[in-house]
């Protein structure tokens, strides 16, 4: 029988076997994860389309906290257009406030204004027949998510795995950070209460683009590093095994 030391002994070396795998194999998992959180929103339009409501909603629901969701700033599947931006944005696109004056949701909304009461029914507001359906996380979210997973899988080429170095920090600002603050801060300040200059409204492109640059210095930043974290730590709990005589 096994004694009180014994078995935390054994319950150790468990773990450590465990966290040894892991240090192997934690960029399938991230990737896995990530894929996940950037895939389900393209599957959510496509559950509306197919009449899967309800699996539908449970998506928007859940992903509600991480994004505004307002339908403005959102990319849409299966309608006359693929984004559809206030007036303001100065697009070739037909303009929200066409559409969303035709909607009982936007009855009684300012469509001119920017107030609570447009930000709710623009969030609440998940498409139909004619306009789509919208994915679960704003075109800004859903390029920063899906250019960190396509970064990811870049990354996990074994020939740039073992060449990249994470980005260096003044870059990372730069590019990464500089291009997503100026354009959302600048269109923020524009909004009451700010008001600070006439409004600006950022342009569907300019959403994805700085989301896709900022996902992909993101990758750029967090895998080499989190690369050389597991390096370490799969060398330390090697040599540990080795020295106590066990194989793995």
């Amino acid at each position: 029988m096994k004694t009180a030391t014994e078995k935390q002994r054994s319950t150790g070396r468990r773990l450590n076997a465990w966290l040894l795998k892991f240090s192997r194999h934690w960029l399938r998992g991230a990737l896995v994860i990530i894929g996940l959180y950037a895939g389900l929103p393209y599957a959510t339009p496509v559950m509306m389309k197919l009449g899967l409501t309800g699996p539908a909603r449970v998506l928007y629901t859940l992903y509600s906290p991480m994004c505004h969701q307002m339908a403005f700033r959102s990319m849409f599947l299966f309608g006359d257009q693929l984004f559809y931006p206030r007036a303001a944005a100065g697009t070739d696109l037909i303009p929200f406030e066409t559409y969303a004056a035709q909607l009982p949701q936007f009855a009684s909304v300012n469509l001119e204004g920017f107030d609570s009461s447009l930000v709710f029914a623009a969030r609440d507001f998940t498409g139909n027949d004619q306009m789509g359906y919208k994915m679960t996380l704003c075109a800004r979210d859903t390029a920063i998510y899906t250019f960190l997973f396509l970064g990811g899988l870049i990354y996990s080429i074994p020939y740039v795995r073992r060449r990249i170095r994470p980005v260096p920090i003044w870059l990372y600002i730069f590019l990464g950070l500089g291009p997503i603050g100026i354009d959302g801060v600048s269109q923020l300040l524009s909004y009451p209460p700010f008001n600070l200059w006439p409004v600006r409204e950022t342009t569907p492109f300019f959403r994805v683009a700085t989301g896709a640059v900022f996902g992909l210095m993101n990758a750029w930043l967090a895998f080499p590093y989190l690369e050389q974290s597991f390096r370490e730590t799969r060398r330390a709990l090697e040599v540990k095994f080795a020295r106590a005589g066990i194989a793995v």
